[in-house]
Order: C-alpha cells, then sequence, then structure tokens
C-alpha cells in the first residue's frame, strides 16, 4: 500500500527515504482567489463571528476548510499549513476538526507557533532596537508570555490527532544579513527558540523553523536548537541548499528553495532553470528533503509560475 501525503511528509522530517516523488508543501498558497475562486483564509476578518449563527459559523469553517484541501489535492501538497480564524482555541479546534473529517489522515497538519521575537515593522523598529540594549529583559519576559501561551494551546491539542506540528515563522534575517547580530542572538532569542522547540517536542509534535534571509551568521543557534527541518533557505539571501545540505543535512530535513523573485519577474527559463537547480540540490540521496518555494506562493506571484515549477515537480523530481 502506498504511503499517505502524511506519511511521505513525516519520513522526510525524519530523514527517513521516500520512494516516488519528492515530497512537497508550501508555508502559504495565497493565489486562491485566481485558482479556485475563494479568497485565501488568512486574509479574511471575522468582527462578527460572535454575531454568526451556529449555521453560518460552520459554513464559514466548512468554506475554509474546503479550500485547504482544494489546495492540496491540485498541487499534490503533501501538507497543510492551517491559519485559524477567528483564531480561539475552540474555533481552531473545529476547523482541524472538519479537515480531518474530510480527509481523515491523509495530510500533514501543522500551524504557526513561533514565541520568539523577529524582525520588527518600520513603525517599532527603533524602539524595539534600543530596547534590546536598554531593557532587554521586557523582550525575556513578552517570549516568556508567548511560550506560556503556546504550550496551553499545543497542550490542549495534543494527543487529539487533529494536528502534527508547528512552523516557527518569526523571520531573522534581511537578504543581507540577520537583524541579530550573533552575539545578541544568543543571548536574546536562541533560549526562547529552544524551550519553544523542546515544548513542541515534548508533547509528540514534529517542528519546522521558517525564517527568510541570510541565516548563515546564526544557522548554527538554529540548528542547535533542534528544530526538525529548516524553511525555506532563502536564494535571495545567499542560503545555498547545497552548503545547508552538506553541513546540516545529516540533522535537519531542508524545505525550499526555489526562487521566488525568479518566479515572479524572471524569465520562463530562468525560473524553469531555477526549479531544476533546486531539485538537483536537494535531490542528493532520497531523503531529508522537501520541495518548495524560497517563501511562499504570495500574492502577486503569476499562478502560471508556480504550475509551470509544479509541472516540473511532476514530470522530474522522482527518486529512482
Amino acid at each position: 500500500m502506498a504511503d499517505t501525503h502524511r506519511q511521505r511528509f513525516i519520513k522526510a522530517l525524519r530523514r527517513e527515504p521516500v520512494e516516488g516523488h519528492v515530497p512537497q508543501f508550501e508555508l502559504v498558497f495565497f493565489l486562491t482567489m485566481e485558482a479556485f475562486g475563494k479568497v485565501h483564509p488568512s486574509h479574511r476578518f471575522y468582527e462578527q463571528w460572535n454575531q454568526m449563527s451556529y449555521e453560518e459559523q460552520k459554513l464559514q469553517i466548512e468554506d475554509m476548510a474546503d479550500i485547504y484541501i482544494k489546495t492540496a489535492q491540485r498541487y499534490n501538497h503533501d501538507a497543510i499549513f492551517v491559519h485559524p480564524n477567528p483564531g480561539g482555541l475552540e474555533e481552531t479546534k473545529w476547523l482541524l476538526e472538519t479537515i480531518r473529517e474530510k480527509t481523515g489522515d491523509e495530510y500533514y497538519i501543522m500551524m504557526h507557533g513561533d514565541t520568539t521575537v523577529g524582525i520588527p515593522d518600520g513603525e517599532s523598529m527603533m524602539d524595539f532596537t534600543v530596547k534590546m540594549f536598554e531593557d532587554p529583559d521586557s523582550i525575556h519576559d513578552q517570549q516568556n508570555r508567548w511560550q506560556e501561551a503556546a504550550e496551553k494551546r499545543a497542550s490542549a491539542l495534543a494527543g487529539t490527532g487533529l494536528l502534527d506540528g508547528f512552523a516557527l515563522c518569526s523571520d531573522y534575517a534581511f537578504n543581507v544579513n540577520p537583524f541579530f547580530s550573533s552575539d545578541i542572538f544568543a543571548e536574546l532569542v536562541a533560549p526562547h527558540l529552544k524551550t519553544c522547540i523542546d515544548t513542541y517536542h515534548e508533547l509528540g509534535y514534529y517542528v519546522i523553523k521558517h525564517s527568510d534571509g541570510n541565516l548563515n551568521p546564526i544557522l548554527d543557534q538554529i540548528i542547535d536548537c533542534g528544530p526538525d527541518a529548516l524553511h525555506s533557505i532563502d536564494p535571495q539571501g545567499h542560503m545555498s541548499l547545497t552548503e545547508v545540505r552538506k553541513k546540516y543535512g545529516h540533522r535537519i530535513c531542508t524545505i525550499g528553495n526555489v526562487n521566488c523573485g525568479l518566479l515572479q519577474t524572471g524569465t520562463d527559463e530562468e525560473a524553469a532553470a531555477d526549479v531544476r537547480r533546486c531539485l538537483k540540490e536537494g535531490m542528493d540521496g532520497n531523503y531529508g528533503f522537501i520541495f518548495s518555494t524560497s517563501n511562499c506562493v504570495y500574492t502577486g506571484l503569476p499562478l502560471r509560475r508556480y504550475e509551470l515549477m509544479q509541472k516540473i515537480w511532476r514530470e522530474e523530481a522522482i527518486y529512482r
């Protein structure tokens, strides 16, 4: 009997041999309007959720679940990354239960679960930078509060069979360098990242660490925190899939790293060449590699380019 999508994905996370096609997924597939005529669930706002009747809430949950499932089915994704809306624990469980009821254990299901600080937005960057040096305790306190809330949620879902793991989506780096120096990352972020990962592992979850940009100066620290996989090994951030696999492939699964910039603005030939480059570098053995873009399938990226990437995957991303 062939493995389910979920089993294939977990084998890759465990760095076990996988037969057939290289496992794949996307952290987010935003082009649901073009693909299915539906707004992506993460774009919805539920200010009136509490005013809805049960039947209306149920329709909203069903619609969200169907979008995630249709995306996975059409594009042969092995995993589904869920954005719970409106986001409360009971609504999250309802959405996860609905996906499981419709698909059984066919797909690996994950949610965001990072409890660490990342790059602040432009409006708060100056204040945050000052705080790093003048009041680091307040940043530790904030991460501790996030950790407490995340652990409570993860514990409530543990053992239900609804959720397989978490993707930690705090970004640490720009294309040139990390926002945090190595010393500051070691003092301010890494201890909380390790606590977060250890907690999820103890509860039986897998953990994927995501960050865009150039992580090279802090990558040793990230890997030492023990994630099962690293996403997205950003080529626009001077990250080499070959080098990451050579140095860390015995410790982590690598996920990525098709150049999103080329998918969006390059020629068809450039985009196709980069897809093949990624597959060649990732398929250096039939283990520990999951195929995806180097970020997500974001709004503005042409759907036909993602479908070109899919065509090459179907025809060429097969372990022999």
